[in-house]
């Protein structure tokens, strides 16, 4: 791959990179410069050392943050290949994804998906960790036969990724606290935390005009209403519970201020975490 096409990954998922090392024309520049007057196995050491400038802590203990890191990779890659397994099936006709928008959505859910992945092995690497590495092998979409036709019911797909994002979106709230000792990789991760969110957002307008596995009288919001999941299956409540909170600072929001704020309108205002232990139960099902 080339370092210009890294860096467009990169800066896709982190877009103020550039104003933490010297603008991205200057970037582009040295390394254009650098890597004539050195061999092409020697350019990623030099990439690296781009990416310490933006990422590295000044404490030079990146272990528990490399760990944090590498647990969103973990949940990436079963994102990643969950999209690209259905944007393939959608192109080959045996999964019903209609074509034009839908179709084109999944593709480019798929592609954040991708970058995302690629951005946290870089990042990890450059930290002096060791990137987890999966794939397609290492998951099990059907979730050992509870989702069985993940890929040719289109319905089904779109709730399978609908509990994927809103778990991500959970997942990546519950360990932002952990990476508050590197303002630059919390940033990064906020920035994809806020990508996430967007891809749960739209899935979850896609399935409101699919009307699919939805439950009667259940309208579907671009957002989570208590600790609903929207849809007909309760083998995904697990990625729901505990966002039915109404409460926060210790202070109720249900007709706060004097306002008519109901408790679903209460709970739909914020995203509650998740805890480590809670992602892994929640996730443990797809892996092969």
């Amino acid at each position: 791959m080339k370092i210009e096409n890294i860096i467009n990954e990169i800066e896709s998922v982190d877009p103020e990179i550039f104003e933490r090392l010297d603008g991205r024309r200057n970037v582009m520049k040295n390394f254009a410069r650098f890597s004539g007057k050195i061999a092409l196995a020697s350019l990623p050491v030099a990439f690296g050392s781009m990416l310490s400038k933006a990422y590295g802590s000044p404490s030079g203990t990146n272990d528990a943050i490399t760990d944090v890191l590498n647990f969103a990779l973990t949940l990436e890659y079963l994102e990643s290949e969950f999209y690209k397994a259905g944007y393939a099936a959608g192109v080959a006709g045996t999964l019903a994804i209609p074509a034009g928008a839908p179709l084109n959505a999944i593709k480019t859910i798929r592609d954040h998906e991708n970058a995302h992945v690629n951005f946290l092995k870089t990042a990890i690497s450059s930290m002096g960790g060791t990137p987890v590495a999966f794939t397609a092998a290492s998951f099990d979409f059907t979730a050992k036969g509870n989702f069985a036709n993940v890929f040719t019911d289109y319905a089904l797909f779109l709730a399978v990724a609908q509990t994927f994002e809103d778990t991500g979106v959970r997942a990546y709230k519950g360990q932002a606290g952990n990476l508050m000792s590197n303002n630059d990789v919390l940033t990064a991760a906020l920035n994809i935390h806020s990508v996430e969110a967007r891809h749960a957002s739209h899935i979850r307008q896609m399935r409101k005009a699919n009307g699919g596995l939805v439950p009667a009288g259940v309208n579907v919001k671009p957002w989570i209403t208590l600790n609903q999941s929207g849809i007909g299956s309760t083998a995904v409540q697990a990625s729901y519970n505990g966002e039915e909170l109404t409460t926060q600072a210790m202070v109720s929001i249900i007709n706060v201020g004097g306002f008519a704020i109901s408790s679903s309108a209460a709970s739909e205002a914020f995203d509650e975490p998740l805890t480590k232990e809670q992602v892994v139960a929640i996730v443990t099902p797809f892996f092969a």
